[in-house]
């Protein structure tokens, strides 16, 4: 599948990153940090033991002492409790603990008595992370300096920090942290670059991510992952113009890799959202697709649906036949179901019931969308035969067929005169359906009065009666006549008076 860029992930289930010495310093409006984000930055909301299943008694028992018990006297209480602690459990411990770092970080200073104060590295970028996603930036630093002293830090702590920034709505003091980084030891490398961009376009600022880029150029070479970064975060906010400056940049200061999947993903994706998007895009994956590169897994998804909404079955075709071709990946049911309707709608049933067949093959298996998208086309066309065999195949395989294509099918099977289908497929109506059947039911019974098929007729107005569906005094009438006609008053009599008690 090619490689792809590594976004380090900060949620407070994973380790943080470090940070440099500006605890005191708030940007102002400058051009590096734009006035219209977060001019009041919320706090991020955390995990916390309270919806974490399978937490261990003893873990369970210290987030309850830290979420409840004041900072103050969180360390007497839990000496009171003569627990025992593993370094697993102080991490297991803080990662559910964000909310409240004050008696978090006791914790962690208690729980350094037992463990003599060799907590992991994971333990110190759990306390760096916590106090920087709270934005206790200054605590924050004084976690990052034991940590240099005891040769803990890594990117994994930069990379955490830079979030914490971004997130407070603090860039400036991100991009010093990145400046600075060499004086605690991380080099200040393309692998640390890309986690500072990481982390200013996943907060939705690709703008000011692409300025700083364009800064440190001479210093330090951008790679693949590094366009890939930004390709992302223009799809993620929609702006194809910029997508299309960035990818045109990395065409010629990397060329054509057939690795760097993630970016021409982003970047065909992005173009979807620009005017006249689909047709955009698809020129630009010939373009790929001629110097032997590809997309990944997500535009042939979005792409497919782009094609389906506009009925351009050329493009959905060239996208399936590539999909398949270069085994990139194996289509699902959502993905069949997109090219069947497509089919469909273009009137090529051939295509539609050959996709149908080749699904199991690619280990992808009809459900209740694909069968009824083809039950409905066929019926509307009139292909009664293959409609009815499409509902069978459905019925057999459990799967359910919609109540508007059920009452369709009904009707058109009675106005061909084809009695036996209508009553196939009426039967099934009642028995996997609770409502909306009056209609359908009445009509039911003025066909096979009108095909005399009188006996039929009754029998499945007597069958409505019991199940309480209404039948028409118009339909009731219409049976009267008939039943009449033949000599069968009483048998309408009979009903009648059925009809009544109900």
């Amino acid at each position: 599948m090619g490689k792809k860029h590594k976004r380090p992930n900060h949620t407070a289930s994973s380790p943080p990153p470090l940070h440099h010495d500006h605890r005191n310093k708030r940007h102002s409006s400058s051009t590096t940090d734009s006035a219209t984000h977060h001019q009041t930055p919320k706090r991020p909301s955390f995990p916390t033991y309270l919806e974490t299943p399978n937490l261990s008694p003893k873990v369970r028992l210290l987030c309850e002492i830290i979420a409840n018990t004041p900072s103050s006297t969180v360390e007497e209480v839990l000496h009171d409790t003569a627990i025992r602690v593993s370094p697993e459990d102080v991490e297991d411990s803080l990662k559910l603990s964000y909310g409240f770092p004050g008696s978090a970080v006791k914790f962690f200073r208690w729980s350094g008595h037992q463990l003599n104060d060799n907590h992991s590295p994971y333990s110190w970028n759990l306390v760096v992370d916590m106090l920087g996603k709270n934005f206790l930036f200054d605590a924050m630093w004084d976690a990052v300096k034991s940590m240099k002293k005891q040769g803990l830090l890594s990117l994994a702590t930069f990379a955490s920090i830079f979030s914490s920034y971004v997130i407070a709505d603090r860039v400036r003091e991100a991009i010093m942290t990145f400046d600075v980084m060499e004086q605690y030891g991380c080099p200040r490398d393309i692998v640390a670059l890309n986690s500072l961009l990481s982390a200013i376009c996943r907060d939705g600022r690709t703008m000011q991510a692409a300025e700083f880029l364009r800064n440190v150029r001479g210093l330090i070479r951008p790679d693949a992952d590094t366009y890939a970064i930004l390709l992302e975060g223009w799809e993620s906010e929609g702006n194809c113009g910029a997508a299309r400056q960035t990818f045109d940049e990395m065409v010629m200061d990397i060329g054509w890799d057939p690795g760097n999947v993630s970016a021409y993903d982003s970047f065909l994706n992005a173009l979807l959202h620009g005017p006249d998007g689909r047709r955009e895009a698809m020129k630009f994956f010939e373009i790929m697709r001629d110097r032997q590169c590809y997309p990944g897994m997500r535009f042939y998804r979005i792409g497919l649906q782009e094609c389906v909404k506009t009925n351009d079955s050329k493009g959905a075709q060239l996208l399936w036949q590539t999909m398949l071709s270069r085994n990139i990946c194996r289509p699902d049911t959502e993905m069949y179901n997109s090219m069947i309707a497509l089919h469909c709608s273009c009137d090529n049933i051939v295509m539609a019931r050959g996709m149908l067949d080749e699904m199991v093959c690619n280990g992808a298996f009809p459900d209740s969308e694909t069968y009824n998208v083809l039950f409905r086309f066929l019926i509307r066309r009139r292909k009664l035969e293959e409609a009815f065999s499409i509902f069978s195949e459905m019925v057999q395989n459990e799967c359910v067929p919609d109540l508007t294509n059920c009452n369709a099918a009904v009707r058109i099977y009675l106005d061909l005169g084809d009695v036996y289908k209508a009553i196939k497929v009426w039967k099934y109506i009642i028995e996997n359906h609770d409502s909306g059947l009056e209609e359908t039911g009445n009509l039911l019974v003025t066909g096979l009065r009108d095909h005399d098929r009188i006996p039929e007729a009754v029998k499945y107005a007597e069958d409505m009666i019991v199940r309480r569906i209404k039948l028409t005094s118009s339909t009731l009438s219409k049976l009267k006549h008939a039943l009449v006609e033949v000599g069968k008053g009483p048998v309408y009599d009979e009903l009648l008076r059925k009809w009544k008690t109900r």
